[in-house]
Parts: C-alpha cells; sequence; structure tokens
C-alpha cells in the first residue's frame, strides 16, 4: 500500500491519529499516533497531514541498523533500537516521533488502518484508485 494525501479534503477530525495508535498500542493516544494532523489557523485555514512517506533516510543513518526496508516499507526493529534519535531528528518531514513512554521511535509502516478509516479521502492507498 501506498499512502497518499490529499490535504485539501481534510477537516481536522483527527481520526486518523486516534485508530493509529488503537492499532499500533491498543491506546487511545494520538501522541502515538504515527500520522499528524497540523491546523494552519486562521491563515492559510488549512490542515496540514504528516506522514512518513518512507524514504528511507531513517535507515541510513541509524547507527544500530535498527531500521529496515521490506516491501517499500520501512519498520523499526524494536529489539535492536538503542532509542538514540537520529533517525527522528533527520526525518526530512518531520514524521517520526519519540514518546517518552516508547524506548523505540514511532513512524507509520503503512497498515492502512487511517486509510480505511478516513471519510473524506484525504489519506487514501494511491495504489487502488486515482488522485481525486
Amino acid at each position: 500500500m501506498q499512502i497518499a494525501l490529499n490535504e485539501a479534503r481534510c477537516s481536522g477530525c483527527r481520526t486518523c491519529q486516534v485508530i493509529c495508535s488503537l492499532h499500533n498500542f491498543n491506546e487511545n493516544n494520538p501522541k502515538k499516533a504515527a500520522v499528524k494532523i497540523i491546523g494552519h489557523f486562521p491563515a492559510p485555514g488549512r490542515y496540514e497531514i504528516n506522514i512518513c512517506n518512507q524514504c528511507g533516510l531513517c535507515a541510513a543513518v541509524c547507527p544500530a541498523e535498527a531500521i529496515q526496508e521490506a516491501g517499500g516499507v520501512y519498520r523499526i526493529d524494536k529489539e535492536k533500537c538503542t532509542g538514540c534519535g537520529a533517525c527522528v531528528e533527520s526525518c526530512p518531514s518531520e514524521a517520526m516521533v519519540q514518546h517518552p513512554a516508547e524506548k523505540a521511535p514511532i513512524k507509520c509502516v503503512a497498515c492502512g488502518q487511517c486509510v480505511e478509516l478516513c471519510q473524506r479521502g484525504a489519506i487514501y492507498d494511491a495504489d487502488a484508485r486515482e488522485v481525486q
């Protein structure tokens, strides 16, 4: 699955953040979500969706080699991760998060839960349909 964005369709409901934390951590804790919704108000009056684009820079800078690619998705091996934060600091899209309750940073693994529940199509599977 290739996650794509249409920020113009985002209403800021943050359902994507809730389902992400529920699916990956069994917690209703949007601060543990791998997707972030950032409101830019009053100007320009829009929401920004921040999610990993799977560029791989995190894997390139990881000193523990804890981030590996499989099927176009970069995943963190929590056993190998030292929690140094080099990947978080180097992420060009600022899509990785370090939560104090977790040793390893949090990043999108393209599970598709946000895609499934985004009512407005702001987050969608680019492989499944064309951009609207």
